[in-house]
């Protein structure tokens, strides 16, 4: 598989179009919290957009199982979160720290749930499967972790499996960890790609980092920066693709 379909078919996985965007209203978004009925450490800025997985509201959320994602927060440009599963038996974090106890960090993203991730195992590389994602025939999408990758490394998708339901096709794709590439990037050679999907007020972004720039040079690190060139559209304009280059320090 070509590196650039492998970033569309990880791309895809997560960009699941949500059956509702909102602008959450003064009256849900306090200074500290989502809502007031949520502990005081579980918090969000301000207008904060927020999208759902399954209907428009916490309500309309399936129950989580055990280490379901439950809030997913993207803190690549202006943070947004998009609510995947309600925790049967607390709030489930949108807290923009990562130190917050219930949280795996993957690139830009911030993974929550509802039990604390410090009971993960840490994942081998290459061998053990770090999530799985299972998107079912009626779009609703279930991300498991089942061990946190060790510093320095990154997830790729590693499988992808079909099943049938009585309502349809779904599938299951399998992430594994491996180390940050230490190769040095050759002269014309983009050092990151960006995958870019449109969804409703934000910008879903997936980051692959393919090699490191010589010293006194830098990756750009989003894709409107300086050294970034567009790409040819894909899927009839569904994602739009951008290779950074090293830049001069």
């Amino acid at each position: 598989m070509s590196i650039l379909m492998s970033l569309i078919l990880y791309a895809s996985v997560f960009y699941q179009t949500p059956t509702k965007t909102m602008q959450p209203p003064s009256t849900n978004f306090t200074q500290n919290s989502l809502k007031t009925t949520q502990p005081s450490n579980i918090t969000s800025d301000p207008g904060v957009p927020v999208l759902f997985t399954h209907g428009n509201r916490d309500e309309d959320l399936p129950k989580c199982g055990r280490y379901a994602v439950c809030n997913k927060v993207d803190k690549y440009n202006s943070p947004w979160i998009e609510k995947q599963c309600q925790c049967p038996s607390s709030s489930c974090s949108s807290s923009l720290d990562a130190s917050d106890g219930h949280t795996i960090t993957d690139r830009n993203r911030l993974f929550k749930t509802c039990e604390p991730t410090k009971e993960l195992p840490k994942c081998r590389f290459f061998r053990d499967i770090t999530w799985t994602v299972t998107t079912s025939p009626d779009n609703v999408t279930e991300q498991v972790m089942h061990c946190h990758c060790p510093k320095s490394s990154v997830a790729y998708l590693v499988k992808r499996q079909m099943f049938n339901t009585p309502q349809g096709v779904g599938y299951q794709f399998s992430f594994a960890c491996s180390p940050e590439s230490r190769i040095l990037c050759r002269r014309k050679e983009p050092c990151r790609l960006f995958t870019v999907r449109k969804r409703h007020e934000v910008d879903d972004v997936n980051l692959n980092t393919l090699c490191q720039c010589p010293t006194n040079h830098h990756c750009p690190k989003h894709h409107w920066e300086t050294g970034v060139i567009a790409a040819k559209s894909l899927a009839e304009e569904t994602y739009r693709t951008y290779s950074g280059f090293c830049v001069s320090s």
